[in-house]
Parts: C-alpha cells; sequence; structure tokens
C-alpha cells in the first residue's frame, strides 16, 4: 500500500508507534523512526533488522525547527523523498489540577503539541516541493471527552484536532492531506503500568468488549498514510471500540 513512499514516525521506538513504523515497512514505504535518544532508537532498529535496507533512525528535539529539520532533510537524502510524517510522539499525566506543576504542564504542551506543530512546518515544506504529502497527528478519545485528571493531556489533544482541522484546509492546496487519529485504551507501556482491575473496569465500559492492540492503531495509521484515504482530509479518526458512545 505505501510502495516507495518514505514516511518519518516521531516517537517511533515503542508501543503504537513501533507499530507504525513496523506496519509502513511490511506495506512496502521507507521508514525513519525518532526518539528522544540514541539508544532507544538503536535498540528499536535492531528489532528491524530484516527492512535494514529501508529503515533509519534520527533523534533530534522534535521542539527545536532547526534540529528538526536537519533531521528530516537527512530523511529526504537518504531515500529521495518526504512523503508521509506519524506525529506520533506524545506522554501523558494523570497528575490533580491541586498538584499539577507549571513546568509539568509545560513539557505536556511541548512533547504534545510544540512538537507536533515544529514537526508538521518542517515536513510541509518539504512536502510542497515535490507536489504533496500526508501528515497524520496523534490525537486520543480524551481530546473529544475530557479526562477526569491531568488536565494537561487532554488539552494538547483538543488542540491537536484544531491544528488538524486548520492545517488540512490551509495545506489542501498544495495536495497535502492532514489528519489524525484518536485511539482509546490501547495495549501500551501505560496502559500495562496500570493495575489490572482498573483495566479490566475501563474494558468493560467498552462496547467491543476490550481494549486495543496497538496495531488496531496502526492500521488506521496505514489507511490514512495509503492512497485509498487519497479524498480524506481533515478528520479525527477513532480508534476506540465506540467508547463512550
Amino acid at each position: 500500500m505505501l510502495k516507495g513512499k518514505t514516511a518519518v514516525v516521531t516517537g517511533g521506538t515503542r508501543g503504537i508507534g513501533f507499530s507504525i513504523a513496523k506496519k509502513y515497512l511490511e506495506n512496502g514505504a521507507n521508514v525513519a523512526i525518532t526518539g528522544s535518544r540514541q539508544e532507544t532508537v538503536e535498540k528499536a532498529l535492531a528489532q528491524l533488522t530484516e527492512y535494514k535496507e529501508r529503515v533509519m533512525g534520527v533523534w533530534p528535539d522534535l521542539c527545536s525547527p532547526e534540529e528538526t529539520a536537519a533531521a528530516f532533510a537527512s530523511v529526504r537524502e537518504r531515500f529521495g523523498s518526504f512523503d508521509i510524517l506519524a506525529n506520533n510522539a506524545g506522554i501523558s499525566s494523570r497528575t490533580s489540577l491541586y498538584e499539577y506543576t507549571l513546568d509539568e504542564f509545560s513539557k505536556i504542551l511541548d512533547i504534545n503539541l510544540k512538537a507536533v506543530f515544529v514537526c508538521s512546518q518542517a515536513a510541509a515544506r518539504l512536502m510542497k516541493e515535490q507536489g504533496g504529502g500526508v501528515i497524520i497527528n496523534a490525537s486520543s478519545m480524551v481530546g473529544e471527552y475530557g479526562q477526569p485528571s491531568g488536565c494537561g493531556y487532554p488539552a494538547t489533544k483538543f488542540a491537536v484536532n484544531g491544528l488538524t482541522k486548520s492545517l488540512a484546509r490551509e495545506l489542501a492546496k498544495d495536495h497535502i492531506r492532514v489528519n489524525a487519529v484518536a485511539p482509546g485504551v490501547t495495549k501500551t507501556d501505560m496502559v500495562a503500568a496500570l493495575p489490572r482491575e482498573m483495566v479490566e473496569r475501563i474494558s468493560a465500559g467498552i462496547p467491543l468488549g476490550r481494549p486495543g492492540e496497538p496495531e488496531d492503531v496502526a492500521n488506521a495509521y496505514l489507511y490514512l498514510a495509503s492512497d485509498m484515504a487519497s479524498y480524506v482530509t481533515g478528520i479525527v479518526l477513532r480508534v476506540d471500540g465506540a467508547a463512550m458512545t
């Protein structure tokens, strides 16, 4: 579905991001994964040796326009194009408003929102030069419903939804599609750290009766990156088993 395309997956070293990267590779794409540290990127690459000719890693500060632009340019230099950006990198928080520090709130904003802006800008500049591309942002079901603590996380996801819809309208003239994927409860390291009884309680409220798998989310990223979604832009695609519907 993506043969000959080149994709960058931010936060691609584990969890949903790693599943997206692997799904893209399985479907013929060249892939660059980003991570916060060189060692985590290299550890992820070691799990993808069967694709070694089509995968690389970079570790820029995603909040730095200069570092990000340089890293993205190196991806295009190696593979010859820059077609897909999966803005997956993100962090969460469950801190109560009464204990929330400004530093913690700022960190959430930086990784979940500022980095999405910086990466989207750098990618869009390259995509415009070559005549088009696809940007897919990481939203969340809490970007629609909110959550009872850790208000910084849903605040960033509401903002990502707005950024997605706005960029879709702005960049359409340059043949750049912009969408977002909003997962529900998914079996990531974050969920694995929760008490079993909490996961069971959460799962009981999902009509499909189970948490999502990282591959469920990766499939949505594959669809939106592919030509099958060539007339789809400006949407926030929920992948949540109808949770809270």
